[in-house]
């Protein structure tokens, strides 16, 4: 079974949602043999190349409190799945770098490229790392066992650019405004980070689905 996983590295719903996913498929005793894709999604594309201020850009597109009002709700959800947001050292930064290091990291498999998630994550949301700097990507390439002089070649042009484009496209016809979301072969879909018992039922409900439909 195919998931994609329409998601942006500097979404904290994305990083809940992926941890909540991987439980889910190991109580389900499925990560063997379920093939996750992640698939590029930009929350702000506008995004300035040099790093700005999170709480300011939240709160200018969301209102006041936006930004306590989101890492109190979030800071409260994350140590169940092993995350301790740090949102006082998370900065405003474009993603597009980083979607296409993904999309190479996919050519590597689809192990691969779930460690470089995970990895950008925890960066970014633990660590306060600027995912959009290409030094600071290869490195993090590098610590998931990746080369990391093959990713500095990667973000050093324009590869996999078609990639990244291709899977905002797909996002726009399949009505995805929101993420992260999780398509089952194609056909069925699981939006937003829901919590692993809800995951797990709609991930059986999905095979039984395909499975009558085959």
């Amino acid at each position: 079974m195919r998931i994609d996983v329409w998601s942006d590295v500097i979404c904290p719903w994305c990083f809940l949602g992926a941890r909540r996913l991987g439980r889910a498929l190991d109580e389900l005793g499925w990560r063997d043999e379920v093939e996750v894709h992640w698939r590029a999604f930009q929350l702000d594309p506008s995004a300035p190349r040099e790093p700005g201020d999170l709480r300011e850009a939240l709160e200018r597109k969301y209102g006041p409190g936006a930004f306590d009002g989101m890492t109190r709700r979030l800071g409260a959800l994350g140590p169940a799945e092993g995350i301790e947001y740090r949102f006082d050292l998370a900065l405003r930064v474009g993603t597009r770098d980083a979607h296409r290091l993904l999309a190479w990291a996919h050519t590597e498999g689809t192990g691969p490229q779930g460690a470089l998630v995970d990895r950008l994550f925890r960066a970014y949301f633990t660590e306060g790392a600027d995912v959009a700097d290409p030094t600071t990507l290869a490195r993090l390439a590098g610590d998931v066992g990746l080369d990391p002089g093959a990713a500095a070649e990667v973000l050093a042009g324009d590869a996999f650019a078609a990639d990244v484009q291709a899977d905002l496209d797909a996002a726009r016809a399949r009505d995805i405004h929101g993420v992260p979301n999780f398509v089952v072969e194609d056909r069925l879909s699981i939006p937003g980070a829901q919590e692993v018992e809800t995951m797990v039922l709609l991930l059986q409900r999905a095979r039984e689905r395909l499975t009558a439909g085959a």
